[in-house]
């Protein structure tokens, strides 16, 4: 220490008090002197105590003039900054040199501290040129630790300021020996004494959120914390103590920041919250959900620390906190749903994020929909984080959202599992992980999106973007999207490959309609002409149902069109040509780009690109799946064979993709056409649209139709056909000439030797269709007969001509080889008569094509042969198969010329049914009523195998719509009781009902506006009817039995139920309406019709249609409704015929109306529904529902979609009647009918008598009579006709009238009343008599008398709608009907059968009188009848519906 120094501090220190008031600039030249001066005085260093308080000593004596100039002059609160900073470094050094003791007395301290925490203030600006001094200060302070000095001499207020100074000041770039003094001058401090304040200083910065010093200021409180752990802990403990048991309490603000302060705690100090932790568990149980929150934020934070084992260590807190899981509040489940994704992304082997995952996936299945959508997005963002690792399962769940009940749920899954698939893509592609089925199933299951039908954004529009745009990476290359698509395609199930397919199938009539479009806007001379807007207008419609809003698409099309750049339609027709996606998106972006975002029509335009597209598939993904087949390049060998299922999708409906690869599937069809028989449907599909050299394809193919298997042989010919220009017949001749040369050899041989250059392609010299003369050599060989009658009979398909030519050969071979023979020699069919017939069949039904007899081959081959393909037109008679087939169909061993043994006589009588059904297509007009009762009853079969094999084909052809619904009538008999398969046959007869009334109903506004009852499943009865009343089973004629009748009845019955339940046409009740009426109109015509095939069956329909009528009004509780009436109910002539009725006939069995209704009424008692039975649609629901039928031998006839039938009244009322009239046009069933001009003259026409059913058979469609209501009903009669029975029979229209009750029956009001107490007699057109009775009273409010007939029952009856007679000296008065004005009810009675006699012998006398008269205008109208007939495809017999041989009952409606 030099002596000059402590002078010059000296000295400048009284020179500065002597002054009074010293100016800035003296004081920071004498502070700067004295600054440097102090700088170089180091602190005593003396060991001894006397030494270093001497030095002390000297040292205080040099400084204190300057301490006193500063007290004096109030240096520390001056004014200038350059002062206070000199300053400050003066009273720091004081600190320094004369520590411990303090430089200046306790009363200046405290101006000395501000002075130096002013100076700390300044610490956050390090740009500053005084900013290194402020940092020596404050390293001066803290080494000197002269802030504790603060507590002695009390200024905590003081020390609370320097707390928040520092906390505001430090910043994350200050050096750490910046923030290690701040540290130290803190941590001094708080181990001396702690208050409240100071805590709540350092807490609130622990969680300071403030952007400038959030992390430097929460790092410094966590550092004081772990610093002063001990000495904080009381404190902290005990604010968090209060927090959490009264938080209300709490004065604190910090209060509210509770769980957040003991998070950061945890993560500096963790010991210090081992009491706090534990009581954690009650705010978990806590009623307030904000809290629970927030304690569950907390928990699950402090999971993410594996490090802390706070589930071992606090497995009571842990265990509370997976029951939030499942908290009430949806809330608490969504957070504790994002904290378990944190923990499991965080640590995703631990122990924690294992046990979480069950919890995770019980979410998937919250009530609540935003729970289960954020489990969703948690499930999903842990499988992209570990799809190594991810299991089959857990994918499966959270997929399986993509069916959730919630649209909000179902999209966001549907995102979230296209990012999954999107990353498991990109991993397979860098080789970190193998394509594997668990991520396969994403694409499968977005796929089944297709068949949901109440949601519009997944319907097959939108998921052809899905599939097209989002599910593969946009780099992915296309050999990986290949293998992709070949993995999940082998994951398929026929929904899948449905699905897949319409998307194909519907993006292909887009660019289908789009090129057509193109062409029609190429003629501008005709863009205006009505006919071409038409066509336009039809493109726009059919396109824009490939859009998911086809309406607005629709209105864009209408206005693109409108657009005179034709820029625009030359870049999509550009798009529709090219086949290759790379291309075909340069082509896009560069349209998209030309036209500009801000078009009008942008946005559509960029969808209408996407749809335009090869987006899915491309020809480089069909050159790929060759190259992978050819090369063996795929991961397994099973794939193989997906791989060319998935061909064949794209290439079904892309055919043209396979250009550019004909090398390819030369080389594949030539190694693979054994194994896969797929790959030659392939070539089939192809054939048409690529180039190729027939004579590469033709020898193969050729030795597969007579060396292949069936299926491969059907094949081949087709391959053959779409190679070949097949509308040029000449070529199948000319083949077929070529191959009667006997020294050509096909296989193995030299083709060179056939016809070089004389075929019609110059530079085929092989080219050669199927050889029927070889095909023909091979069957009298015995060579593989099952295929070759395969090749002949798809080649009788496609080339008639040829066929023919050699028809007689081949046909003869069958009859007498195959079907006459006894044991045939064919090594490739084999018979084993070991065994029972249903093991047998079920076995047949497994291996259709192996083991099948000769017979149903030889079968099937004729059948084909009427079936051609195109339509082309044969001239071959088909009787001879129908008789074949009607002998096939019995059930006899040997029937005349056709053979077979008792183990295969159920397969040919299935073969047989099943070609009936086929040959239905085309050739219905000949299967005559013997062959169509025989295979319906195939429906009924004691096997059921057989019956089932049957039903399936029925159901498939009648789904196709490519046979006529009358086959329909196989589910009815199938669901009679004794069959345990009857489920099966209910489902196919709702299934048929629903669809078929959908689309009558469609095409139906008005029956004038071309609609047919023929078309509604309810002219189905037309044939049940005369099927049943052709049964065997029938009751006999003595059987009064109504359980009987209601057993056998059931199939009609439970027809007449399915067709009235709303439930089975979706609650739509305008159909339930129309079938109801339709119904009873039907049943009505064939009341007044006979049998055509056997006259004394007659009875019998009648029966049947008094069932039906009393079902009708049993089932239909509304009764009929006021659709326009038809005039012309059209029922087969094959079946049906209109005769005069004879009275012995009409009285083969009286059944009462009594007898009838209990009929019905046993049938409604048998039928219950379980509970849940209404049936639900669409993917909300799969459940079969049922119903069970309990018959009169109480066995269960379960069915399903039944209504409930409630036990109501049997006399119900039905209303008839309906003042509009809607003719049929009997055109469509090639019908002719005739109308009324006069009321009191009805046209009969005269029908053909039937014929053979062999040499004319009569079609149920087309051949048919017609009945048309009568002018009675169908027209509002203005007058009021009496008519009298005279003595001779004759009736005549009198206008003049004597009796006083017809005379008062015209007026009204009062004189009504005249009737009461006249016996009267009312006709019953159910009963078809008259039942007499006595007049009580009249009602004039409702214009209605009381009735008591003889037998008893009192009747209400309004007289104006009824058809009645007084009964007055044996003569009978008949009324017209005067529709009333209010709608009325028919009421059924039930009278006793004694009572009536006279009556019905009266009306037998009175009908024979009527029929008398008619018959003798039938010759005339006979004649015209027949002229008419020529010009007619078929004859039509007219009958009046109401039109009885005696007076009847009447009803009108008003409408």
């Amino acid at each position: 220490m030099e002596e000059s120094t402590l002078q010059l501090i000296s000295g400048i220190g009284a020179k500065l008090g002597q002054l009074a008031r010293p100016n800035k600039d003296v004081l920071v030249k004498s502070l700067r002197q004295v600054v440097s001066a102090l700088s170089q005085i180091e602190q005593p260093s003396v060991v001894e105590v006397a030494a270093k308080a001497q030095v002390l000593r000297k040292l205080e004596a040099a400084t204190k003039p300057l301490r006193n100039s500063i007290v004096k002059h109030g240096l520390p609160n001056h004014t200038d900054k350059d002062v206070r900073l000199l300053v400050a470094i003066c009273v720091s050094e004081f600190f320094r040199i004369l520590a411990p003791q303090p430089p200046f007395a306790d009363k200046h301290l405290r101006d000395i501290f501000k002075l130096i925490i002013s100076i700390f203030s300044e610490l956050a600006d390090t740009t500053s040129a005084f900013f290194s001094r402020r940092v020596k200060i404050l390293e001066t302070v803290a080494r000197c630790k002269c802030c504790v000095i603060m507590l002695d001499i009390g200024c905590n207020d003081l020390i609370l300021e320097m707390f928040k100074t520092f906390f505001s000041v430090v910043r994350d770039h200050h050096q750490q020996s910046l923030i290690n003094d701040v540290l130290s001058i803190m941590t001094h401090i708080l181990n001396e004494e702690v208050s409240h304040q100071l805590m709540d200083v350092i807490l609130g910065n622990l969680i300071q959120e403030s952007k400038d010093a959030t992390s430097a200021a929460s790092q410094l409180a966590a550092s004081v914390i772990q610093s002063c752990a001990e000495k904080l802990q009381p404190f902290v403990c005990g604010f968090l103590t209060s927090c959490s048991l009264d938080r209300d309490s709490v004065g604190s603000e910090l209060k509210e920041f509770y769980h957040e302060i003991v998070l950061k705690i945890f993560q500096c100090a963790p010991e210090m919250l081992n009491a706090i932790i534990p009581s954690l568990t009650q705010e978990l149980m806590t009623d307030q959900v904000d809290v629970r929150i927030k304690a569950v934020n907390l928990i699950g934070k402090l999971l993410l620390r594996p490090e802390y084992r706070v589930a071992q260590r606090y497995h009571a807190l842990y265990l509370e906190f997976l029951k939030r899981f499942s908290d009430k509040s949806s809330e608490v489940r969504v957070t504790a749903l994002q904290c378990a994704k944190a923990c499991c992304l965080a640590n995703p082997s631990g122990i924690e994020s294992l046990e979480l995952l069950p919890t995770i996936k019980d979410r998937l299945l919250d009530f609540d929909d935003k729970v289960r959508m954020q489990a969703v997005i948690v499930a999903c963002d842990i499988a992209r984080s570990n799809l190594k690792y991810t299991s089959h399962e857990f994918v499966s769940e959270f997929t399986e959202r993509l069916r959730d009940k919630k649209i909000s749920v179902r999209k966001k899954t549907l995102q979230k599992v296209m990012e999954v698939y999107r990353d498991y893509c990109n991993k397979c592609a860098e080789g970190h992980i193998t394509i594997c089925d668990r991520f396969e199933q994403i694409p499968c299951k977005v796929l089944m999106l297709c068949y949901d039908k109440d949601c519009k954004e997944f319907r097959s529009q939108n998921i052809e973007l899905v599939i097209a745009e989002d599910l593969f990476p946009i780099l992915l290359p296309v050999e990986e999207r290949t293998r992709h698509w070949i993995h999940l395609f082998s994951l398929f199930s026929p929904s899948h490959v449905k699905a897949l397919s319409a998307i194909l199938s519907q993006k292909k009539r887009l660019q289908t309609e789009m090129r057509n479009y193109l062409v029609l806007r190429r003629k501008e001379k005709e863009i205006n002409s009505e006919d071409m807007q038409k066509k336009l207008r039809s493109c726009f419609v059919k396109m824009s149902a490939s859009f998911p809003d086809p309406s607005k698409a629709e209105e864009c099309f209408d206005k693109l069109s409108q657009m005179k750049d034709n820029k625009i339609f030359s870049s999509l027709g550009q798009l529709l040509d090219e086949v290759t996606l790379k291309s075909a998106m340069a082509i896009r972006d560069k349209f998209l780009k030309v036209i500009g975002n801000k078009h009008p029509h942008y946005e559509f335009l960029q969808l209408l690109c996407s749809k335009c597209l090869f987006n899915i598939f491309d020809s480089e993904h069909v050159s790929c799946i060759l190259n992978l087949i050819s090369s063996g390049g795929l991961e397994s060998n099973h794939l193989e064979a997906f791989s060319i299922e998935l061909l064949l999708v794209i290439i079904s409906n892309f055919p043209s993709l396979m250009r550019g690869s004909e090398l390819e599937l030369r080389l594949l069809f030539e190694e693979k056409y054994l194994i896969h028989d797929k790959i030659i449907q392939v070539l089939v599909k192809a054939g048409p649209h690529i180039s190729v050299k027939f004579s590469d394809f033709y020898p193969v193919l050729k030795k597969i139709c007579l060396e292949g298997t069936r299926p491969q042989s059907k094949y081949a010919v087709s391959a053959i056909a779409s190679l070949i220009d097949v509308s040029e017949p000449y070529v199948f001749s000319e083949l077929c000439e070529w191959t009667m040369r006997p020294k050509v050899r096909i296989f193995g041989g030299d083709l060179k030797t056939s016809h070089v250059g004389t075929g019609p392609f110059d530079d085929h010299d092989n080219i050669l269709s199927v050889q029927v003369q070889e095909l023909v050599d091979s069957l009298h060989r015995g060579r593989n007969t099952a295929t070759v009658l395969q090749s002949l009979g798809c080649i009788a398909q496609y080339s008639v001509s040829t066929f023919e030519h050699h028809d007689k050969e081949i046909t003869q071979y069958v009859y007498k080889k195959i079907f006459q023979a006894k044991s045939l020699d064919d090594p490739s069919v084999t018979e084993d008569s070991s065994g029972c017939t249903t093991c047998k069949l079920k076995f047949f039904m497994a291996n259709l094509f192996d083991d099948n007899p000769l017979q149903i081959y030889g079968l099937k081959m004729l059948v084909k042969s009427f079936l051609p393909h195109r339509g082309s037109q044969i001239s071959r008679p088909i009787n001879s198969l129908l008789g074949t087939l009607l002998k096939m169909l019995q059930k006899e061993d040997v029937l005349d010329d056709i053979i077979s043994c008792a183990g295969d006589r159920d397969y040919i009588r299935l073969a047989a049914a099943k070609s009936v059904l086929q040959l239905s297509r085309r050739w219905d007009l000949h299967i005559s009523p013997d062959i169509f009762r025989p295979t319906i009853l195939m429906g009924k079969d004691d096997s059921s195998s057989v019956r089932l094999s049957f039903l399936d084909k029925t159901y498939k052809l009648l789904k196709e719509r490519v046979i006529p619904i009358r086959y329909a009538s196989a589910f009815t008999l199938a669901t009679a009781d004794g069959f345990k398969d009857r489920q099966h046959s209910f489902k196919y007869m709702v299934e048929f009902i629903k669809e078929y009334n959908r689309e009558a109903q469609k095409g139906r506004t008005s029956m004038v506006q071309g609609g047919s009852i023929v078309d509604y499943p309810a002219y189905l009865v037309v044939f049940l009817i005369h099927l049943l009343a052709h049964d065997e089973g029938f009751p006999p004629e003595g059987c009064q039995d109504e359980a009987i009748y209601a057993q056998f009845c059931s199939p009609l019955l439970l027809f007449l139920h399915t067709s009235i339940s709303s439930n089975n046409v979706d609650d739509d009740m305008d159909i339930v309406n129309v079938a109801a009426f339709y119904l009873y109109y039907i049943f009505r015509a064939i009341k007044r019709a006979k049998d055509a095939v056997d006259v004394q069956r007659t009875p019998r329909l009648h029966f049947l249609a008094d069932v039906g009528i009393s079902g009708v009004n049993s089932f239909y509780q509304k009764g009929i409704s006021s659709l326009p009436r038809p005039e012309k109910i059209l029922l087969p002539s094959s079946l049906y015929k209109i005769t005069p009725m004879q009275n012995e006939e009409a009285n083969w069995k009286s059944f009462t109306h009594t007898f009838v209704e209990r009929v019905v009424h046993i049938f409604k008692s048998q039928i219950s529904l379980p509970v849940g039975s209404v049936r639900k649609r669409g993917r909300k629901c799969h459940e079969d529902d049922s119903f069970i039928l309990v018959s009169h031998k109480h066995e269960d006839f379960s069915t399903r979609g039944a209504d409930q039938v409630h036990k109501k009244s049997t006399r119900q009322g039905v209303n008839l009647g309906c003042r509009g009239r809607c003719a049929v046009s009997p055109d469509a069933l090639g019908s002719v009918g005739s109308h009324n001009k006069d009321s009191n003259e009805q046209e009969y026409g005269a029908s053909n008598s039937s014929e053979s059913a062999l040499e004319k058979g009569k079609s149920f469609s087309s051949h048919s009579f017609t009945q048309k209501p009568s002018q009675m009903e169908s027209k509002v009669s203005t007058q009021k006709v009496e008519r009298c029975s005279t003595s001779d029979g004759n009736v005549a229209a009198d206008k003049s009238h004597t009796a006083g009750a017809s005379n008062n029956c015209k007026e009204s009001g009062t004189r009504n009343e005249v009737l009461i107490g006249q016996r009267i007699k009312v006709w019953s057109t159910f009963d078809s008599c008259f039942y007499s009775g006595t007049v009580d009273d009249f009602n004039p409010e409702n214009n209605t008398h009381k009735i008591t007939c003889d037998s008893g029952e009192v009747e209400i009856l309004c007289l104006d709608s009824e058809s009645w007679e007084t009964i007055s000296n044996c003569s009978l008065m008949e009324r017209e009907v005067q529709p009333s004005d209010k709608q009325n009810t028919l009421h059924l009675r039930q009278c006793v059968k004694d009572t009536v006699d006279k009556l019905r012998s009266d009306a037998r006398q009175e009908s024979k009188t009527k029929l008398n008269m008619e018959d003798c205008k039938v010759p005339c109208r006979e004649k015209k009848k027949k002229e008419r007939s020529k010009n007619s495809s078929s004859v039509s017999e007219v009958m009046n519906i109401d039109e009885d041989a005696v007076a009847r009952r009447t009803r009108s409606r008003k409408v």
